[in-house]
């Protein structure tokens, strides 16, 4: 009848942590980073004296966490490629945005089509009035456009250190998480490996990983390739830090035990910084040339030409770079529309600016700068549709695996709950016998 006895017992606490499990799975059904659990049942067998066995009831074994590496690896290469482009989405929008939003190209042509006006009446002072106006415009749309994409330098280098600062953050996490798992004693808790995945997805996401995993299921976390500076490795974890070189070029660096590092960013956001500052770096360095060549030569056509004073013009312009650009000439009589001797209805230099227009192709190499904008925004999308299929495709066939079905765990519950219950009358059953036993004594 003790047998009766244990045999219930071990049904009712068996049952029990089985019905906790089911219950589990269920009520995190909805938690970002939840891996299902699978309670594994076994049978007690216990020898007896004979040296035959006799059933002993059952036990609740270790709780299976239904995580397949493999795909959980394919998550986290994907996500990395993904982060990248989306990164790097928002630098080429931002460009974009710079070179359209001041209308520099339409101030150009408006600059130049009021020379054009001028040239028809070089004397009159409302023509001159109206050019004045459009070298006023056009330095002023120099300037925003400049400073435009000066703010999203800015604002790179705001996300590049934040980038770094959660990067270390998610290194120093996982760190403690190995920790913990080292003291488990090979009975790693299924909470704790899945915060060290969700930590992992999190890290891959700003970065491309290298992942190895030892037998506590602690994990080695390289950044790039397995031949990558590494970022955590047991309890330590890497600090990472920003550095900035020539042209805008933006790089980040890891220091671990003393070692510092570059990190290769192939994937993440870090690498999406990396490009966008580098496209940033290098519109920015077309616009400045665009402008020091356009002040220059205007400049230089003023030099070459008399004002209507008959004095030698003197430059429109000042400033070295589309955000230092200035209209430095306040009077319209100073324009040089006249070429030396030829009086004040001479519009003889009128001409030499017209050639410049042509020549120098000021608003073809800003359409050119537009058009190659455009078309990497265009091939970006595309990029960035084929890799979110991609990802998703990824996620899918790993929660395929260890996602949560809530019919299935319905269902599980179910059956725990029968066998709880069937387990429980065992014990009241026994109970009910011994105490007959005892009666008819």
């Amino acid at each position: 009848m003790s047998d009766l006895l244990g045999i219930g017992a071990s049904g009712v606490r068996a049952y029990q942590g089985a019905l906790a499990t089911a219950s589990d799975n269920i009520a995190n059904a909805g938690t970002v980073g939840y891996v299902r659990r699978s309670p594994t049942l076994r049978e007690v067998a216990a020898t007896a004296g004979t040296g035959g066995t006799v059933q002993a009831g059952v036990t609740l074994g270790l709780v299976d966490r239904a995580a397949d590496a493999f795909r959980s690896a394919a998550v986290r290469s994907s996500g990395s490629e993904l982060a990248r482009s989306e990164t790097g989405m928002v630098w080429l929008d931002r460009i974009e945005t710079a070179l359209d939003g001041s209308q520099l190209s339409a101030r150009m042509g408006d600059f130049f089509n009021a020379a054009q006006s001028l040239a028809a009446n070089p004397a009159a002072s409302a023509p001159r009035a109206v050019m004045l106006e459009q070298a006023s415009a056009i330095a002023a749309a120099f300037r925003s456009t400049g400073s435009a994409l000066a703010d999203a330098a800015a604002e790179i280098d705001a996300n590049a250190q934040s980038a770094a600062t959660d990067l270390s953050a998610a290194a120093a996490a996982l760190a403690k998480v190995n920790s913990a798992l080292g003291r488990s004693g090979g009975m790693p808790s299924p909470a704790l490996l899945d915060e060290r995945d969700r930590i992992l997805e999190t890290m891959s996401a700003i970065v491309d990983t290298s992942v190895s995993f030892d037998a506590a299921g602690r994990a080695t976390v390289k950044a790039g390739a397995e031949g990558g500076p590494t970022l955590v490795v047991g309890d330590q974890s890497a600090n990472v830090g920003v550095t900035h070189g020539k042209g805008g070029v933006v790089q980040f660096h890891l220091v671990i035990g003393g070692e510092a590092s570059v990190i290769p960013a192939q994937g993440g956001a870090m690498a999406g910084i990396v490009d966008g500052a580098q496209r940033v770096a290098d519109a920015r360095a077309s616009l400045d040339d665009l402008a020091s060549d356009f002040a220059e030569g205007v400049n230089a056509v003023q030099a070459g030409g008399h004002d209507l004073n008959g004095a030698a013009g003197k430059p429109m312009f000042a400033g070295d770079s589309a955000t230092t650009m200035t209209m430095v000439l306040t009077d319209g009589a100073g324009i040089a529309a006249a070429t030396p001797g030829s009086g004040k209805q001479g519009n003889g230099n009128l001409a030499a600016l017209a050639a410049l227009r042509t020549g120098g192709g000021f608003e073809n190499r800003l359409t050119t700068m537009q058009s190659a904008t455009g078309a990497a925004i265009a091939a970006k999308r595309s990029v960035i549709d084929a890799q979110s299929a991609i990802h998703d495709n990824a996620v899918a066939s790993r929660d395929a695996v260890s996602g949560v079905n809530l019919d299935e765990e319905a269902v599980n519950l179910l059956r725990f709950q029968q066998a709880y219950q069937a387990s429980a009358r065992v014990i009241q059953v026994a109970r009910e016998t011994l105490d007959t036993l005892f009666q008819i004594r």
